[in-house]
């Protein structure tokens, strides 16, 4: 089974969902990010844990609320692997691979020359324009065949179509590029950050080099799901000692360090480094936390936002994984 990143000839809903929340949107189409139609649910704690679905019953019985609420039933989907399964690679192949037989060949070397941390991969490649040594390049992206297809079996038993896998590094960086921040030469950091992870990635050339999944030190039965009394849409409260969040971001920071080290000095020999940092998710201080981010790197730091409304109420930033997900060239 491949990991197709490619799928899909209509206009569909683009699907997340993470341990804690599951987001809709429709776009009016692949090539402008207005979004017309979009929705959240916040999930009950140790429901997903780590992308996968602990329990399946109660998963499906909101998911099919939600897909009834937002009226998408029998609708086209994308969505997304869950960040913590993903491996990218970047592989020499043979020079005289062609496209047509590249996929053969992965097939063929994986377990043997490539090895992966699961068996049972789905995967898809970036081909790279450089080459090295007369050997072609590519980024492989890999996950278990497992968590892929335990999201697919489920969206279409509730009814709808999922039709593409993605990754969330790369439908975060497609929005990134769509708002024409972005410049070839340009290495720059990625940092989605929510309740419980967070996803840091590298791209050079608009592709991603390195990706990272954190995880944050924090109980999240902490996290307490809350309801505007005015807009009725649910948010989230910490309830603990905010000290707790604060402790376990400056570990973060300290692994986000070592992560441009890593590129900077042993991928690049020092040639190199990240210039930019970017910083989106849900997290609910992700302003605050923007800000001391701004305080502790010496790079430049912006946060990522939606600058746009629907049906007259603002679009929460908090989206941006769905816009992404809806700019995705079919």
């Amino acid at each position: 089974m491949a990991l197709n990143l490619n799928l899909g000839k209509k206009k569909v809903v683009n699907l997340t969902i993470k341990d804690h929340v599951i987001r809709y949107a429709e776009l009016k189409n692949s090539q402008d990010s207005t979004v017309q139609n979009w929705g959240e649910r916040y999930l009950p704690t140790g429901l997903i844990h780590e992308g996968i679905i602990q329990d399946l019953e109660n998963f499906t019985w909101i998911l099919e609320e939600c897909i009834d609420e937002w009226k998408i039933l029998k609708k086209q989907v994308r969505f997304l692997v869950p960040d913590s399964s993903i491996v990218i690679r970047k592989l020499s192949i043979p020079e005289d691979a062609s496209e047509d037989e590249i996929k053969g060949y992965l097939y063929m070397e994986l377990g043997t020359s490539i090895h992966l941390p699961f068996e049972d991969p789905v995967f898809d490649y970036f081909l790279l324009k450089e080459k090295d040594k007369n050997k072609k390049q590519i980024i492989l992206f890999a996950s278990p065949e497992s968590n892929v297809s335990q999201y697919a079996d489920i969206l279409d038993e509730a009814k709808l179509d999922p039709v593409s896998a993605d990754i969330s590094a790369l439908a975060l960086y497609r929005y990134y590029y769509h708002q024409n921040a972005v410049e070839n030469t340009e290495p720059v950091m990625l940092v989605e950050i929510d309740t419980k992870t967070v996803n840091a990635s590298i791209f050079e050339e608009h592709y991603p080099l390195l990706m990272r999944h954190l995880m944050m030190e924090v109980d999240e039965q902490n996290w307490t799901i809350s309801t505007d009394e005015a807009t009725e849409r649910e948010y989230l409260t910490f309830t603990g000692d905010k000290a707790e969040v604060w402790d376990s971001l400056e570990d973060i920071y300290k692994e986000l360090e070592k992560v441009m080290s890593f590129y900077r000095y042993t991928l690049n020999k020092g040639n190199k480094q990240v210039t930019k940092l970017v910083v989106a998710g849900d997290h609910p201080w992700l302003p605050s936390i923007v800000e001391h981010m701004k305080d502790r790197f010496e790079v430049s730091v912006q946060e990522m936002k939606v600058n746009q409304t629907a049906n007259n109420e603002p679009i929460p930033s908090s989206l941006l994984l769905n816009i992404g997900l809806g700019l995705k060239e079919v």
